[in-house]
């Protein structure tokens, strides 16, 4: 059992490694790493690091012994001075491009091929409270409210990784962004970014609650929408959060929503008017984004208990 971190490979090369390189991104042959003593070409840092194991295990005689990756991951945020790398584009990069690599492309290693490893994806939830450099704080693929930090771009790996997992995404506040970082994003998202942010002016549907958090939400979403739910699209400095959970709430309702269906716009004024019908599905809908929440985790922890694939000779 070994942990495998390409990411801290990467901190410590001073720019030898390439990005590209560590998440498994292709390559031109004249920047692969090529092993000097076997003259391996490397398409990646993940199996660099494997086949290093392996010529460790050979050198003890233990080459019977299978190779378990208990720990492999990248983090989604971290201090952007030290920690450059460590963005939520990069953790969607690494992961999903991991979960393909193990189970999509030819199994094993330029050194075993064929000899297929078990990995595990570190780790299921972000610890705000753990100690250390920020990005330590940043390694789940959710936050502690059981929204997913990102969207894994996988397919052919499960309901539940692919990006469809959901029939919507939302960019909301994140819970806990600053205050004065969050008004900031939201500046910056009704202006520069150019989300409409019309429904959170005075007397229009948005506007209450009359707070910062509320009105942010709903400019961050308008441009998260704006912008096709594209990766990095609700990062605002670490303002934003992407949720499951349909934000929309009494005559507010929020782009990308499916109420919108349901909703009459008034001609010559900006103003919105959910029918009955959405009213009551909204309410429904607040109600019981806890008992949805709850379900999507079970689905997570029955289909893949994050486990990208188990190696059955490993457990034979």
């Amino acid at each position: 059992m070994l942990n495998l971190y390409p990411y801290y490979s990467l901190m410590q090369s001073k720019g030898v490694i390439p990005l590209d390189n560590a998440l498994f991104r292709p390559l031109p042959p004249s920047l692969e790493m090529v092993d000097p003593n076997t003259l391996l070409h490397y398409t990646n840092v993940f199996d660099a690091m494997l086949d290093a194991v392996h010529v460790a295990v050979k050198n003890l005689n233990a080459t019977a012994v299978p190779v378990l990756v208990t720990e492999t991951g990248w983090p989604s945020y971290g201090d952007h001075r030290t920690e450059p790398y460590a963005t939520k584009d990069n953790a969607d990069a690494y992961n999903s491009n991991l979960i393909k690599h193990v189970l999509e492309d030819k199994p094993g290693t330029p050194m075993r091929p064929g000899a297929q490893a078990s990995a595990y994806i570190y780790e299921l939830f972000n610890e705000d409270l753990r100690p250390g450099p920020v990005s330590e704080a940043n390694w789940g693929l959710f936050y502690g409210n059981g929204t997913p930090v990102y969207l894994l771009h996988v397919s052919g790996a499960g309901g539940f990784l692919a990006n469809d997992t959901t029939d919507r995404t939302f960019c909301v506040a994140a819970d806990d962004a600053d205050e004065k970082a969050v008004q900031a994003a939201m500046d910056w998202a009704c202006g520069p970014g150019r989300a409409d942010c019309t429904a959170i002016q005075p007397g229009q549907g948005c506007y209450q609650p009359n707070d910062v958090r509320s009105h942010a939400s709903y400019a961050f979403d308008a441009y998260y929408q704006s912008q096709g739910r594209a990766a990095g699209s609700c990062y605002f400095q670490g303002a934003g959060m992407v949720t499951t959970t349909d934000p929309s709430h009494d005559n507010c309702i929020f782009p990308g929503s499916k109420l919108l269906s349901n909703v009459t716009r008034s001609g010559g004024s900006n103003s919105t008017t959910a029918t009955s019908d959405a009213k009551g599905s909204t309410i429904w809908r607040l109600r019981t984004g806890r008992e949805r929440r709850f379900l999507l985790f079970l689905r997570l922890l029955l289909s893949i208990a994050v486990v990208i694939v188990t190696d059955s000779n490993f457990w034979t």
